[in-house]
């Protein structure tokens, strides 16, 4: 039986994200040579390395079982396959985008315009949610500077800081919606069992990547009001120390509350407050 193929991006950003992502998930591989495809030493899985935007399409058609890609990808190209697992990564929003003196105050605004984009169906959809149409310049390229060479009225591209846009002189009108890094499988499941178990990996991953394990002691008579600042997954770990007074607690605290709550149990009165990161686990 042939084994399971995950599909990757074959080079940029993304494909580092997910070799990582899979590698930290016990699926280990080694490209050689720009090969593409790779095997998984531990469990019957190949690994693909393919273009990003063609991975939804690739998956659809079962060429691939599996595929990590960008969300905003699969609405593009319509692609009829099932989203497994948000991954954590690779988050932006795609968003009409004016320049700044620009009288427009809605995306219904644009009808008749002229826009600028990667994304034509995401766009097309969108507008003719709100009862608009417009004349859309596909490209595969750079789209900020098509309003000042006078190609478009508009854009819609993928806005991460905007700082890109300010130098341009440009301005987010409406935002169509946020995207991420997601595991798709094609609706035929095959190798369903398989397939599970590289989900639950990577899911033990993205969860473990979002959150710190907490250490600190603590006043016994204070540990109700800490409990409050780290309620913990689902409780946090409490052991009594040699001084009855006092007592240890271990909890996981979302990676991006940490800091502020070592300040809050710190005025509480907690001592020896540790974080630990977390490279995988299992809830």
């Amino acid at each position: 039986m042939e084994n399971l193929r995950i599909g990757i991006p074959s080079k940029g950003r993304l494909s580092d994200l997910a070799t990582d992502l899979l590698k930290d998930a016990g699926l280990s591989f080694r490209r050689q040579n720009r090969s593409l495809f790779a095997r998984v030493r531990e469990v019957p899985v190949d690994i693909t390395f393919l273009r990003t935007d063609d991975i939804p399409v690739l998956c659809a058609e079962g060429a691939i079982d599996m595929g990590i890609t960008g969300s905003d990808l699969i609405c593009e190209s319509r692609a009829d396959v099932t989203e497994r697992l948000a991954l954590g990564v690779g988050g932006c929003k795609l968003s009409f985008c004016v320049p700044e003196d620009a009288p427009y105050k809605s995306a219904s605004e644009l009808d008749g315009k002229r826009i600028a984009t990667s994304f034509p169906n995401v766009t097309e959809d969108y507008l003719a949610k709100h009862n608009a149409t417009a004349h859309t310049v596909n490209l595969s390229g750079s789209v900020e500077v098509m309003i000042s060479l006078g190609i478009a009225d508009a854009i819609v591209d993928l806005v991460e800081t905007g700082s890109t846009l300010a130098a341009n002189r440009l301005r987010i009108l409406e935002d169509i919606g946020r995207y991420e890094t997601v595991l798709i499988q094609n609706k035929e499941q095959r190798h369903a069992d398989l397939a599970d178990r590289v989900v639950r990996r990577l899911e033990g991953v993205v969860i473990a990547r979002s959150y710190s394990l907490l250490e600190y002691n603590i006043p016994r008579e204070k540990l109700a009001d800490a409990e409050e600042i780290t309620p913990g997954f689902n409780s946090p770990t409490v052991n009594s120390l040699e001084d009855d007074a006092w007592c240890a607690v271990r909890v996981m605290v979302r990676r991006k509350e940490v800091i502020d709550a070592m300040e809050k149990l710190e005025v509480l009165g907690a001592s020896a407050i540790l974080e630990t990161q977390i490279a995988n686990c299992r809830l």
